[in-house]
């Protein structure tokens, strides 16, 4: 009997479709089994491109001769902490009962990428290959994707993307990293006073460094300014408002270069000026209304989420970074409560839209939200749901937007703390766009005085709408009431109380956080806090919502940057600093936001089949190979070393102070080493000693001997140097003061090392102590 093989990118996802599928399984090793069919998994990438020594042992070394390196073709090897599960997954794959195999990985480039290299490893032939594309992991979605499954082929423009993105950035990282170490490399270690210092470059994460960077030295070199406004307190009758003065058209003023860029004067005794000009008579002051307007303005429901938009939340309300809130939204997906994580799309799909009751309808028992779905419920105000903003086809790729699967709802109350702080915010975003809008109430003033104008605003918030879901800082204080005003009408006279000057001054531009940075890197660089302009101008970012977060620690994790974990505030180290000047002097292009998107887009069209992946190779390796040639020609090591002189001392001393005084150490142990006695094991080394052990000065020759320094500390003794010595020209320590750590017993005990001579002791004929 013929059986259908499951291959997914987890154990626990195998389980489900299994479960889904209502298969009756039994466990086997790295697999499970039913009568109809077989469920294996890959533990994320079983196989990975083999580095530059596998094609040439010569390549190891690291030479600019050797360099740019660009194969003809590509090698692949199977990683081999988890060579025991890739030949399961073999295994499978070649049995002779499979006759059709279903590709479960992630749907998504990289899960596609993660089977197609096992398939090319295994060389699996004439078997029927499906492709099954979830949103979630529910069961009726599990069941529709098997049901609806594609061939495999059909997905081929998007496994070409996959195998571009990993040469791409595997050839920029190689090339790159050994081209500026080689070159530059010599100069950091001269700087910083180390032994060696590798520059480790990326496609992305080379791009992202840069805009830390440029960020920090903008905020570095910013001057404050002061600059000083005019307000006036104006009064009708009992009605008090304040007016603010700008220099608009008409005034004596108007783009007078006297004025700050904050609407107000650089100079207090200007702002005094035109107090004085128009105080110039000893009669009360009169304004006059200009313009007085009232007008209604509604607030739509934000976008539903993407991965970048609940990454920028989770930050700035529960500090978390992009890496846990991506753990924690897998997490959830993984217990069924919401849809794929891994997704660009802020909006849902039409045929989703049709279905959207059931998700409304799960959610009814979920406590925080129990009396907002039911209003939803109660009005039908899912209705028409696809014909709103929050459904268009055409402005999804492979997935769909975060939103909850209405299932599981019960387990809620399982999850960790921040696990359930990120289901609500889910939750809430998605129940919001069936509410209708927030309604504000807006009151502009024009007051003039002469020939200048004051102007006053009011906005408050006369209908909540979705804001009642959302319980967040987004609503309005309505402490106004607008009726105060309804007596002001344009003529109306008014008397000017007092002026009043205020100082302020300019600001610098507000550091990356870890959330903001994931915005600007969805953005090409750009950091846009309005969501719907944000939404319009979306084109091509730098990297994808699958990497970005991975990026980020990646550059935490070499160094390059820090993060503030109670702020999130995300600041470039010196070293980061030093990279960044390297590679502005050599491959400045790197740093181009522009450029990086533009490849992720070619990388794009390659998925869609719009370009020639040929093509895009041929692109790729030009660029790469220019860059290394021009790079090998520069001699600008004083420039930079010039530039790395300007980098601030405290942050050097910060970062470096630490590996100084370790290396300093090192040195000086390695000066003062000299052997103790001969080994006790080999007898032809000596036994040397450092800050945790003595060992053989041979251990390089296959010696293995190692003397823990607190191998004895239980007993109450200490192995230093001198019991060393006393071992070796006795063999034996005989009555060598001892306390049994169990009972605390004192008394004396022979001590020799034991006959595998691997270091260890053997204490013998332990006597207690007569006066015990």
């Amino acid at each position: 009997m013929s059986k259908a093989l499951f291959v997914a990118e987890k154990p626990s996802v195998a389980i489900e479709f299994a479960k889904a599928m209502k298969q009756k399984t039994n466990k086997g090793d790295g697999f499970i089994e039913s009568e109809k069919a077989v469920f294996t998994w890959c533990v994320g990438h079983l196989v990975s491109m083999s580095y530059p020594e596998k094609y040439d042992p010569a390549l190891k070394k690291w030479r600019l001769e050797s360099l740019p390196f660009l194969p003809k073709e590509y090698k692949y090897e199977v990683i081999s902490r988890v060579k025991k599960q890739f030949d399961t997954v073999k295994k499978q794959l070649h049995r002779e009962d499979i006759d059709v195999i279903y590709v479960c990985t992630d749907s998504g480039r990289e899960g596609e990428y993660i089977y197609r290299l096992v398939d090319e490893m295994v060389g699996v032939r004439n078997k029927e290959k499906k492709r099954v594309w979830i949103d979630s992991q529910t069961e009726d979605e599990i069941l529709r994707g098997v049901r609806e499954a594609k061939p495999l082929e059909d997905y081929d423009n998007l496994s070409q993307s996959a195998y571009l993105r990993a040469k791409e950035d595997y050839l920029m990282g190689i090339n790159f990293s050994r081209l500026l170490t080689l070159k530059y490399g010599p100069s950091v270690s001269n700087y910083l006073d180390t032994n060696y210092t590798v520059i480790a470059v990326g496609r992305v994460m080379t791009c992202v460094l840069g805009m830390i960077v440029k960020r920090e030295r903008e905020i570095r070199g910013f001057v404050k300014e002061p600059f000083y406004k005019i307000n006036g307190k104006f009064l009708y009758d009992t009605i008090q408002y304040d007016g603010e003065w700008k220099a608009v058209e008409g005034s004596k003023y108007f783009n007078s270069h006297l004025l700050s860029r904050e609407n107000g004067f650089k100079k207090e005794e200007d702002a005094k000026q035109l107090i004085g000009d128009l105080e110039d008579s000893n009669d009360p002051i009169k304004g006059i209304i200009k313009n007085i307007n009232r007008k209604k303005e509604k607030k739509n429901p934000p976008l539903l989420y993407n991965l970048a938009e609940l990454q920028n939340e989770c930050s700035k309300r529960y500090k978390l970074s992009p890496d846990e809130t991506l753990k924690i939204t897998q997490e959830l997906y993984e217990k069924k409560l919401v849809t794929y994580p891994r997704t660009d799309a802020r909006v849902l799909s039409t045929a989703v839209a049709k279905e959207i009751s059931k998700n409304i309808r799960g959610l009814a028992q979920y406590n925080l939200l129990k009396e907002d779905v039911a209003f939803v419920l109660d009005n039908e105000k899912y209705k028409n749901f696809s014909k709103t903003k929050y459904v268009n086809d055409k402005m999804i790729t492979d997935h769909y937007a975060i939103i909850p699967t209405g299932q599981n709802i019960a387990n809620i109350h399982k999850l960790s703390p921040n696990g359930q702080k990120v289901f609500e915010l889910i939750s809430r975003r998605f129940i919001a766009v069936f509410y209708d809008s927030a309604v504000y109430e807006k009151l502009n003033i024009e007051t003039m005085i002469k020939e200048e104008v004051f102007f006053t605003s009011f906005k408050v918030c006369v209908e909540e709408g979705f804001l009642k879901v959302l319980n967040t800082t987004e609503k309005e204080k309505n402490d106004v009431d607008l009726n105060t005003y309804k007596e002001l009408k344009k003529g109306t006279q008014v008397n000017l109380e007092q002026f009043e000057i205020k100082k302020g001054e300019t600001s610098p531009p507000k550091r990356y956080n870890s959330g903001n940075i994931i915005l600007a890197m969805e953005n090409a660089g750009q950091l846009i806090e309005d969501d719907e302009l944000r939404e319009q101008i979306k084109g091509s970012g730098i990297g994808t919502s699958a990497t970005r977060s991975e990026i980020l620690k990646k550059l935490i994790g070499i160094h390059y940057i820090d993060l503030n974990k109670k702020t999130q505030i995300l600041t470039p180290t010196a070293l980061g600093e030093i990279i960044y000047d390297i590679v502005n002097h050599s491959i400045n292009s790197l740093l181009n936001p522009e450029l990086t998107a533009s490849w992720e887009k070619g990388l794009d069209m390659v998925a869609k089949g719009d370009i020639d992946p040929e093509e895009y190779m041929k692109k790729l390796e030009k660029y790469i190979s220019s860059k290394i040639n021009r790079v090998i020609t520069l001699n600008n090591q004083n420039t930079l070393f010039t530039k790395f002189e300007q980098i601030p001392k405290t942050s050097l001393d910060k970062i470096y102070k630490k590996n100084k005084s370790k290396q300093s150490k090192t040195n000086q142990e390695k000066t003062n080493k000299k052997g103790i006695c001969k080994c006790f094991a080999c007898n032809t080394g000596e036994i040397m000693e450092n800050s945790k052990a003595f060992y053989c000065s041979k251990w390089k020759s296959g010696c293995k001997i190692s003397i823990w320094k607190d191998a004895l500390k239980p007993y109450g003794q200490e192995v230093n140097e001198a019991l060393i010595l006393k071992l070796s020209k006795e063999k034996v320590i005989k009555d060598i003061p001892m306390v049994l750590p169990q009972t605390k017993e004192k008394g004396v005990a022979d001590l020799e090392l034991r006959k595998d001579m691997s270091g260890a002791f053997e204490l013998k004929n332990f006597r207690r102590n007569n006066n015990q």
